[in-house]
């Protein structure tokens, strides 16, 4: 894979730029957008980013974070706090994003988008209304392992880490979920996945396959 480095405000131009010039897959009035990576990989930051760059060109942005639709604790720590295959296969309410994020923005959908559903800190719903979608409004969905749910979007972006960088980039309590990153990168193959793949082991010297994307 080729890849060119690029400064964080030309890469966000750029991505702001493609995804205004995409259509919805599916002919809807609602564009789905992935901002895929682990969490060392900071991608709320590119998600926010991006957002701005996109009400810049006169769109509506909804970030979601899949932080905001975990399971509850007693299902994520069913097989202990720190269950690799349990982080890679059933934190995520994949359910609860699928009816509450993406239903609603299938063609002929009400674009009412839940944009949080449970906060892993409490430990209870978070109660927050939806957020009406015009048409024409984005949907940035951020967070980690999103590539491998068949989840509806239109374009995504990949924050790749190496393994090494991953692992100098992950906190010592959080180290536990190397393996379920590992699986992701063997079973999805997220480089292969994405419209667009940004290299983040500088972070502040990106590069990205966007030459090559076109």
């Amino acid at each position: 894979m080729r890849l060119e480095a690029i400064s964080w405000e030309r890469l966000t131009d750029a991505l702001a730029d493609r995804v205004a010039r995409t259509a919805a897959e599916d002919g809807g009035p609602w564009l789905r957008v992935a901002v895929d990576g682990a969490p060392a990989a900071e991608g709320e930051l590119l998600a926010a980013r991006l957002a701005e760059a996109l009400r810049l060109r006169g769109r509506f942005v909804l970030v979601v974070a899949a932080a905001g639709f975990l399971r509850p604790a007693s299902l994520r720590f069913e097989y202990g706090r720190q269950d690799a295959e349990t982080y890679y296969e059933g934190w995520t309410d994949t359910g609860a994003l699928w009816r509450e994020v993406f239903n609603p923005l299938d063609p002929g959908g009400s674009g009412r988008v839940l944009p949080d559903l449970w906060d892993p800190v409490t430990d209870r719903a978070t109660r927050s209304p939806a957020v009406q979608l015009p048409p024409g409004g984005v949907l940035v969905v951020q967070g980690p392992l999103l590539l491998g749910h068949w989840f509806p979007f239109d374009f995504s972006v990949h924050l790749r880490l190496s393994p090494a960088a991953l692992a100098r980039r992950t906190p010592d309590d959080a180290r536990w979920t190397l393996p379920a990153f590992a699986r992701y990168e063997a079973e999805v193959d997220p480089v292969q996945a994405a419209d667009v793949v940004v290299q983040a082991d500088k972070p502040r010297h990106p590069a990205w396959n966007g030459a090559a994307t076109g």
